[in-house]
């Protein structure tokens, strides 16, 4: 079994641009999200993964993830999904032995950007960055199956 032990948090300044090693672009779709776990289509370049992964608030999540052909994750997305689909960027920094992922949303999630970082286990110690701002990692609306459900755009209070 697959375990995320994952926090969320939203960038307190622009100052982590200057640490980014690389940066990745995605499209991803939900084929379901219930209240139990969400099925995604991601495609990244040339690739494409099903994603399958519990619903449950936290830094723990149950996580699967397959490698499928891009030409049946492309149709997927354009035929199957719910709209809108999540655009991103993802850019990566290492600090110390720990890597972010800051995602910078586009489409109808533009404005939002959010930091994740995985760990090995509970509870490990990890720096906080300065550019570092508020953690979300209990707040379901920063998840992206429910940003494809209710985006960043439509919130009332961005």
């Amino acid at each position: 079994m697959a375990i995320e032990i994952e926090h969320k948090f939203l960038i307190a300044n622009e100052d982590w641009r200057k640490n980014v090693s690389h940066s990745v672009k995605y499209r991803q779709g939900y084929l379901s999200s219930q209240a139990t776990s969400s099925i995604r289509v991601r495609t990244s370049n040339d690739q494409a993964w099903l994603n399958i992964k519990s619903a449950t608030i936290g830094t723990h999540r149950h996580e699967y993830e397959y490698e499928i052909p891009l030409i049946d994750a492309n149709e997927i997305l354009n035929t199957l999904c719910k709209k809108p689909l999540i655009e991103k960027t993802r850019h990566f920094i290492t600090d110390n032995t720990h890597l972010w992922e800051i995602d910078v949303f586009e489409g109808e999630n533009q404005g939002l950007i959010v930091a994740e970082i995985e760990l090995e286990i509970t509870g490990e110690d990890f720096s906080k960055p300065s550019w570092l701002g508020k953690e979300v990692t209990d707040d379901l609306r920063y998840y992206n199956n429910n940003l494809a459900l209710h985006p960043y755009s439509k919130w009332r209070e961005n």
